[in-house]
């Protein structure tokens, strides 16, 4: 039986690490569909830590605007593991699409799923309220997207210094 599993948490609380053990859980080979591109050094150097975590019993699927498409490219393979959200969402609206649409597809998307999808996002809303325009608008956009993706859930865990706490 398929679920659909989301992580939360904020900056290095331990999700992506939670949400792999979490996928492992359902089978190997598990696919892990990247949305991060690397457009720095620093960021590559993020990317090259996650993929030394992981062993070879993954499969990197990188997409970083199409995860409706990556979904079902991937689906009957094992389970998948999104990460992460945030990264998707700030894919869109940098690129000037229409996150909304592509929120309303992937939710769409998830209950159709055969094989178990774990996706990992970040909390952004529990901070100071951004100085820009465009990060509010983005910690918006974000707030909504998670809100959107538990619903849809089976399963939603908040992660707080390395361990998962069950939300729903």
């Amino acid at each position: 039986m398929s679920k659909t599993i989301l992580i939360t948490g904020g900056a290095r609380s331990g999700k992506s690490a939670i949400a792999e053990a979490q996928a492992l859980h359902f089978g190997t080979p598990a696919t892990y569909i990247a949305t991060a591109q690397a457009w720095d050094a620093e960021m590559e150097a993020r990317i090259a830590t996650h993929r030394a975590r992981r062993g070879p019993e993954w499969v990197t699927h990188a997409e970083p605007l199409d995860l409706v498409g990556a979904l079902a490219a991937t689906d009957g393979q094992g389970p998948r593991l999104v990460d992460c959200l945030t990264l998707w969402l700030t894919n869109l609206m940098l690129g000037g699409h229409d996150w909304r649409a592509a929120a309303r597809a992937l939710c769409d998307a998830l209950p159709r799923q055969r094989d178990t999808v774990v996706i990992v996002t970040n909390e952004v809303g529990a901070g100071i309220v951004p100085d820009n325009a465009l990060a509010r608008e983005f910690r918006d956009a974000a707030g909504l997207l998670n809100q959107w993706v538990a619903a849809t859930a089976d399963e939603v865990f908040l992660a707080v210094a390395g361990l998962p706490l069950k939300v729903k």
